[in-house]
C-alpha cells in the first residue's frame, strides 16, 4: 500500500513540476504587454525623414574600408518623438542614433534592443548606417540591398524604412 501512495505522490509532483515548468516558459517567450515600451501610443509626434530615406554607393571597393551613409529623421510634431526597435537586414550593418551629443548604442541585426531614443519637439536626429564590405571575406562581392527599420511612437508612421546599396568589388 505504501508503495501505492509512493508512486502517486511522484507522479503528481512530476506532472506539477512539468505543467509549471511550460508555463513559465510561455510566461518567457510571451510578456504581458505591461511589460513591453509603449513607443506606438498615440501621441502628437510627427517623424519627418529629411532628404532621402534611401542610398545608392554604387562601387564599394572592400579594401577601402567601411562607408558610412547619414539620414536625417526630424520631430515635426509638438510631443517627443519616440526611435526605438533599431535593427539592420544583415549584420554587416550597424547603425546608431544621434542628436547633438547624444549618440545610441550601434544597432545590428540580431539585438533588437529596447532602447528608446528621443528627439525633442522640433529637432532633427541623425541616424547614421555603417556598412562593413569586408564582413563576409573575400567572396562576398556583387550587389548588396541593405535596410534599417526604426519604431516610431507616429501613429502616422509607426516604422521608418532606410535602405543602402551598391555593389562590392575586390
Amino acid at each position: 500500500m505504501n508503495d501505492k501512495k509512493f508512486i502517486i505522490a511522484v507522479v503528481a509532483v512530476t506532472a506539477f513540476l512539468l505543467l509549471g515548468g511550460i508555463v513559465l516558459a510561455t510566461r518567457m517567450t510571451n510578456p504581458k504587454p505591461s511589460a513591453q515600451i509603449p513607443t506606438n501610443t498615440a501621441s502628437n509626434a510627427k517623424a519627418a525623414v529629411i532628404d532621402e530615406s534611401s542610398l545608392d554607393w554604387g562601387n564599394i571597393v572592400m579594401s577601402e574600408g567601411n562607408k558610412e551613409a547619414t539620414f536625417k529623421i526630424k520631430n515635426e510634431g509638438t510631443d517627443p518623438l519616440k526611435l526605438s526597435e533599431v535593427v539592420t537586414s544583415c549584420a554587416c550593418t550597424t547603425a546608431q542614433l544621434k542628436l547633438g551629443d547624444t549618440v545610441s548604442p550601434a544597432f545590428g541585426m540580431h539585438n533588437k534592443s529596447a532602447y528608446v531614443f528621443e528627439v525633442p519637439p522640433q529637432q532633427e536626429a541623425k541616424l547614421i548606417v555603417v556598412f562593413d564590405p569586408a564582413f563576409h571575406g573575400p567572396n562576398g562581392v556583387g550587389p548588396i540591398d541593405r535596410f534599417v527599420t526604426v519604431a516610431t511612437n507616429d501613429p502616422s508612421q509607426p516604422q521608418l524604412q532606410f535602405s543602402v546599396k551598391g555593389i562590392v568589388s575586390r
